[in-house]
């Protein structure tokens, strides 16, 4: 019960940091600065994450149980989302 809960939260806080990322981008377009390179980079990086997760699940990754291969989906995509929070507060503070 308590893996599910630690996904449940994980969970969580992939949707908040990327609410986060969809506010810095807007936050971008609103001053003028947002540009055809990030959303062309935005669009990039949201078909590089699927392609590797599915990678990850014909290779076998993501099948040892439900809730691991729920974990490491999240797992993947937090790391990509955290990314681009980071990089984009950066950017924001010049």
């Amino acid at each position: 019960m308590a893996a599910w809960s630690g996904l449940a939260f994980d969970s969580w806080a992939l949707a908040w940091e990327a609410s986060t990322v969809v506010g810095l981008r807007l936050a971008e377009i609103a001053r003028g600065d947002g540009t055809l390179a990030e959303t062309s980079l935005m669009t990039s990086e949201k078909i590089s994450a699927a392609i590797e997760l599915q990678a990850s699940l014909v290779a076998g990754g993501l099948t040892l149980t439900p809730l691991q291969g729920a974990e490491r989906a999240v797992r993947l995509y937090r790391r990509k989302v955290r990314a681009n929070r980071r990089r984009l507060s950066a950017a924001a503070r010049k």
